[in-house]
């Protein structure tokens, strides 16, 4: 039997997974590394350690296997990273990741140089800080001789196929994500470019998310273990939110997404050509051809989690962690937590607002604060829902994917908050598996994504919505939304105390 390799870039670590031609995860590896904070508000990381950590990931499974019956391998990879690299191919300074916040000024300088009409007619998106196109700008302006020197750019998991295969490429989903790229005619904007005085031919060719990027090289091949002439096929992958849609079903406009990993995400396909974006939610090209979605998100949402765990009980795993709150009253006996710990994207796309506990009394209990902390980043991405809603989207039928589809008393609140029915993967393996989906594609395993789909993804039993919970959760939904108006003036004022 043939096997394929899907690949995810994540911010923390690298997960790599090994799937037969049945759709079934045979086997996976993790690797995990950590970014760098020099500065408040700076992430980065030196892009040698992903393509290190591939290294490791490809010795060990294809070790499992033999090359022989590793026919492909796809990735998926953290969107908006910014990896610059000279004429001759080496990295210029260290990769500059989604969660940077940095870029404050240049985003406002391009919002003012090129306007929001410009913006949204070019790429049907504005522009944020973490995006790639700011990153750039903040080059240009404060690393002038770094700037001088790039030959390319690329974004996280195009820099991995680089080093492995030589070719430079990216794809439409992840180039998306750069504020450069028309989603519509799914190629560079050269008016962005040109209005920003951005030379064009530092943007790397686009070719499908499951195109074939090249193979293996032969110096490659010796490092993982092997000397002889057979070699692996590469395809070139897609945007991590794109793939973990991919690898939940979502090939379609009858399902949407929701995931809750590090941060929230709300998304649908919208396909019909007159939608124009008007910048409060995302629209993206997805990695199945001929598809695009519009995505909300929220920043920190398992961040949200992990945070509370930390303070409270950071020995414990989250299952034990979470187990009081079905002690905890729907609404948390008045307690509404929002979840701003590192500004909010959707809908507000306010770099500067931080959250906030309110309700908090003497009878106020762990359990309590624990579900209050569940239910803000849920009413967070109701947010998101709320806007796909408004596009003539029903939103019944959501699947639910990453940590907040591992609890069961978190998939009720979901279900219950949004009003829909939540369904979640009987083998849940994140983005990974959409990019193991990509490289099935590019072998030609299936004639279609929607074959692949109805053959490979199966779901478990669906989580319907409690009529009276539905209009319970209505009421503190109204309250939530007030507490960004009420504090976001309060916010401004203790920065200066930050």
């Amino acid at each position: 039997m043939k096997y394929v390799i899907g690949i995810d870039v994540g911010t923390s670590g690298m997960k790599s997974i090994v799937v037969n031609q049945k759709g079934n995860v045979v086997s996976s590896y993790s690797v995990s590394y950590q970014t760098e904070h020099p500065h408040t508000g700076y992430s980065e990381m030196d892009p040698n350690i992903w393509y290190e950590a591939a290294i490791e990931s490809l010795k060990v499974l294809v070790t499992q296997y033999g090359v022989d019956q590793i026919s492909g391998v796809s990735f998926s990879g953290q969107m908006h990273g910014l990896v610059i690299v000279d004429n001759q191919g080496q990295v210029i300074r260290p990769a500059i990741l989604w969660n940077d916040t940095r870029t404050s000024q240049a985003v406002a300088d391009i919002k003012e140089k090129i306007g929001l009409k410009t913006l949204l007619n070019e790429t049907q998106n504005t522009v944020i800080e973490g995006f790639t196109l700011p990153k750039l700008i903040w080059l240009k302006l404060h690393e002038p001789a770094h700037y001088n020197e790039i030959y390319k750019f690329m974004l996280p998991k195009d820099y991995i196929v680089y080093r492995l295969t030589g070719n430079l490429y990216s794809e439409p989903s992840d180039a998306a994500g750069t504020i450069m790229f028309n989603v519509k005619e799914e190629n560079w904007s050269t008016t962005i470019l040109e209005k920003l005085d951005i030379d064009t031919t530092i943007c790397p060719d686009i070719i499908p998310s499951h195109g074939f990027s090249g193979t293996l090289t032969q110096s490659i091949m010796e490092e993982i273990g092997y000397k002889g002439e057979e070699t692996i096929n590469v395809y070139q992958g897609g945007a991590d939110n794109a793939c973990g849609a991919l690898g939940a079903g979502i090939t379609d406009e009858n399902k949407q997404l929701v995931s809750i990993g590090t941060s929230g995400v709300a998304l649908s396909i919208i396909n019909h050509k007159n939608y124009e974006n008007d910048g409060k939610v995302h629209y993206f090209n997805h990695c199945v051809p001929n598809q695009k979605y519009i995505m909300g998100v929220t920043l920190s949402a398992g961040y949200s989690l992990e945070w509370i765990k930390q303070l409270f009980s950071n020995e414990e795993d989250f299952e034990t962690f979470l187990r009081p709150i079905s002690e905890s009253k729907i609404g948390a006996n008045g307690l509404i937590f929002t979840p701003y710990l590192l500004g909010e994207r959707t809908p507000h796309n306010d770099a500067k607002i931080r959250g906030s506990f309110i309700g908090l009394d003497a009878n106020t209990t762990r359990a309590d604060i624990k579900r209050a902390v569940l239910e803000g980043v849920t009413f967070s991405i109701k947010d998101s829902i709320q806007i796909i809603r408004g596009e003539g989207k029903a939103v019944q039928n959501i699947v639910s994917i990453g940590g907040g589809a591992k609890n069961p008393h978190w998939l009720q609140i979901q279900a219950d908050v949004f009003n829909a029915q939540i369904t979640t993967r009987t083998e849940e393996q994140g983005p990974a598996f959409g990019a193991a989906m990509l490289a099935a594609m590019g072998e030609q395993w299936f004639d279609s994504f929607s074959d692949m789909s109805e053959m490979w993804i199966n779901y478990n039993a669906s989580i319907n919505s409690d009529d009276h919970n539905v209009g319970l959760y209505q009421s503190y939904y109204e309250i939530y939304q007030d507490v960004y108006r009420s504090t976001r003036a309060l916010s401004d004022k203790l920065v200066q105390f930050k």
